[in-house]
């Protein structure tokens, strides 16, 4: 009976240390990621396997105080949340378009301004009201297919909506534009559009409005229950697309959602090495910017409340699916009186030299208060691909990468160091490889210079992972070249 019994205690114990082997062998045999070049961006763990005692922490970009662009006829007549910024290739120029109204009544129609600028923030007056071959409802996207497009008649592609969809037109130089189908070439049921190219799959994909039912809170009749939600298709044409998909909701457990939490629209979508950026302009209808005021007592007949709102990052790595902050990327001013102090809504992002140029829109007392004089341009400013930081403080942290397959010459590492900031390479099994040490890097810079002993080419289809050491740092990423 006693060897019975311990050949059955021996057999669980073989068993059990048989599926912790197994275990330990799965914990290592991690697939590899491998990079293309580019940006490589800590917005999420994605590539992150270990990361002991570092805070996540969204940046806010840096604002300009005053609008770029105003509201009124006097002015520049901006009048909605919608911008496109190119930087024209061969002059430096930046070129914007945006929507002016028709006329102060009329609530749903707008046509397209136009005006130039030498350094993306100074723009030079009047602006332009240019010509366009239907009624356009809301939205401006421009896309820039470049010098070399097949069709150079066709190089720039315009974006909007008129119910009950998107229209697309397209032009050779921004300011004669052509339809390219009298229908829309996709249908949503609600006024905001955005259209962009996908550098990573070769498409382009389409952020919509759509209005769902469903989202409504019974015991508050007070909340919409047919909430804006951002829709995405995708084409290969600009002619044919996929039937749309939701891709952000509203997350009821989020304490900063817990009201009537609408979407506007996600814009100023960036490609940043293997991932999609883009900015989320969220409503919450149901709040006052200014305190002790309701929206009737603002000029809002049909709401209690006159509306704020934000601006909140999200990303994606299949093009497909999204991820969001709730944290807002571009908080509204909350010092009454400033020019985005109910509303601020990215709508634009461009890269221009180490710097991210972003362009948004300030609603001065709420959502629909006197738009045609109270919504305005604002500028913000960031160190390149500086949206999110890990961040350690004077105790110290450590991140380690999954394995990474770094097929390139040489990294250049984001971050800004105060204290300390130190990084080196490991093998798939977290041992030092030798000839990549610790390099310390110094000071504040969005490309650090990585000069290992040995050549990083070398290491070519070989699995590795990153560790950085940092005590009073910031960690954004890095580039691979």
């Amino acid at each position: 009976m006693g060897e019975y019994m311990f050949g059955k205690i021996g057999f669980v114990i073989l068993f059990l240390s048989l599926i912790l082997f197994l275990t330990n062998c799965e914990k290592h045999v991690v697939k590899s990621i491998k990079l293309s070049k580019g940006p490589h961006l800590f917005i999420d763990d994605y590539l992150i396997a270990e990361n002991s005692f570092l805070n996540r922490t969204v940046n806010n970009p840096k604002k300009l105080s005053e609008p770029i662009l105003r509201g009124g006829k006097k002015y520049d007549d901006i009048w909605q949340p919608y911008v496109s910024v190119l930087k024209d290739p061969k002059t430096g120029i930046f070129r914007m378009w945006y929507n002016v109204p028709v006329n102060e009544n009329e609530m749903s129609r707008c046509r397209i301004g136009y005006i130039e600028s030498y350094d993306g923030i100074h723009w030079i007056r009047p602006h332009k009201v240019l010509d366009f071959p239907s009624e356009i409802q809301f939205g401006v996207t421009v896309l820039d297919r470049g010098i070399d497009f097949e069709d150079p008649s066709e190089r720039f592609v315009l974006a909007t909506y008129l119910k009950p969809g998107l229209r697309i037109a397209t032009s050779p130089d921004g300011f004669k534009w052509t339809l390219i189908s009298d229908k829309p070439v996709l249908l949503h049921n609600h006024d905001i559009t955005s259209v962009f190219w996908d550098t990573i799959r070769k498409q382009y994909f389409a952020i919509v409005s759509h209005r769902l039912s469903g989202f409504g809170d019974p015991s508050n009749p007070s909340i919409d229950d047919r909430r804006r939600i951002p829709h995405e298709s995708i084409s290969k044409d600009l002619k044919h697309w996929k039937k749309i998909w939701p891709i952000i909701e509203p997350k009821i457990s989020a304490p900063i959602e817990e009201g009537e939490t609408q979407f506007y629209a996600m814009s100023g979508v960036l490609t940043r090495g293997d991932i999609l950026i883009g900015l989320v302009k969220v409503l919450r209808d149901d709040l006052n910017a200014t305190y002790g005021k309701t929206g009737k007592e603002m000029g809002d007949m049909k709401r209690k409340a006159a509306g704020i709102g934000y601006t909140v990052l999200a990303w994606s790595r299949d093009g497909i699916t999204w991820q969001r902050d709730h944290e807002p990327f571009i908080p509204r001013n909350p010092v009454p009186g400033t020019f985005d102090h109910a509303m601020a809504w990215g709508d634009e992002q461009i890269i221009v030299g180490d710097e991210t140029y972003i362009y948004y829109a300030g609603y001065e007392r709420g959502h629909k208060i006197n738009r045609f004089n109270e919504r305005h341009l604002g500028f913000a400013r960031m160190p390149r691909d500086r949206y999110v930081s890990m961040e350690a403080d004077f105790n110290g942290g450590t991140l380690i990468t999954k394995p990474l397959i770094l097929n390139g010459k040489k990294i250049t590492i984001n971050a800004n160091v105060v204290g300390e900031c130190k990084v080196r390479l490991l093998d798939n099994n977290y041992e030092p490889i030798s000839g990549f040490g610790w390099i310390n890097l110094i000071g504040d810079s969005v490309s650090h210079k990585v000069n290992w002993q040995e050549d990083l080419y070398s290491l070519s289809d070989k699995s590795v992972r990153l560790e950085f050491k940092l005590k009073n740092a910031q960690l954004f990423g890095f580039d691979l070249y």
